[in-house]
């Protein structure tokens, strides 16, 4: 039995790949809205975030001999555990990565703190794109009244943010990703000097904010992921499913 950590469009394509070879499994997810789509492509599914104690019990008592890592690049913690549990009952663990991008035009950062200051040196409005789980680390930093959210267009997302005292008007509900063209449209409405946001990969939009950015001639700030030893690592679901088949 199979315990794939989801969390990306990635892991979807993993769970519909798995079925179509009758392969077994278990899909976790964390919120409401992740359960919402695991339905459509997984009969087993578990919500909530596992510590490692959590997920060391669970392989135990569910017979678990693999777990398929696909959460978000930087969901690092979550992979940290994940490891680490897989190393404590002596089973595998596959890692299915975004493979990085980094281009001339894009500001690299390897904090929060740095994105910001970066940020400061620039006019007009704030562009966050990075979620809204570190939104109020950003506001530690940064001036509340120049900072445009853009976040998942979700209930538990709008109850998390509303607590930070944001207006409706710096509050940009939409699922992406989107194309370079919305991206750009949406820097121009909001009046943006400068964009931070994740290395999230191509399946995450990422090139179409950068290449928006770089249209407008206004920095795109970018936080680096957290560079990680994963133990067989795939870029690739067809390679992945391969190797599980074996």
């Amino acid at each position: 039995m199979i315990l794939l950590l989801g969390g990306t469009s990635e892991s979807l394509k993993i769970a519909e790949a798995l079925n179509e070879c009758d392969i077994r499994f278990y899909l976790s997810v964390v919120t409401d809205y992740g359960e919402n789509l695991a339905k459509s492509v997984a009969e087993h599914i578990i919500k909530g975030r596992l510590t490692r104690t959590e997920m060391i019990s669970f392989i135990l008592n569910h017979k678990i001999d693999l777990v398929i890592d696909a959460t978000h690049p930087y969901a690092v913690e979550v992979s940290k555990n994940a490891i680490a549990a897989c190393f404590d009952t002596e089973i595998n663990y596959y890692r299915f990565e975004r493979p990085s991008y980094h281009a001339e035009e894009m500001v690299s950062v390897d904090s929060i703190k740095a994105a910001c200051q970066k940020a400061l040196e620039n006019s007009g409005n704030i562009y966050l794109t990075t979620g809204s789980k570190t939104l109020g680390e950003f506001l530690k930093y940064l001036p509340k009244e120049r900072i445009i959210a853009r976040v998942l267009p979700t209930a538990d997302v709008l109850m998390t943010i509303e607590k930070f005292g944001l207006s409706t008007a710096q509050i940009e509900a939409i699922k992406g990703p989107f194309s370079k063209s919305l991206n750009r449209e949406l820097l121009i409405h909001n009046r943006a000097g400068v964009m931070i946001t994740k290395e999230s990969g191509q399946a995450g939009g990422f090139l179409e904010k950068v290449q928006a950015c770089n249209e407008l001639n206004i920095p795109c700030i970018v936080l680096e992921r957290e560079q990680i030893e994963y133990p067989n690592k795939f870029s690739s679901i067809e390679e992945l499913i391969d190797r599980i088949k074996g």
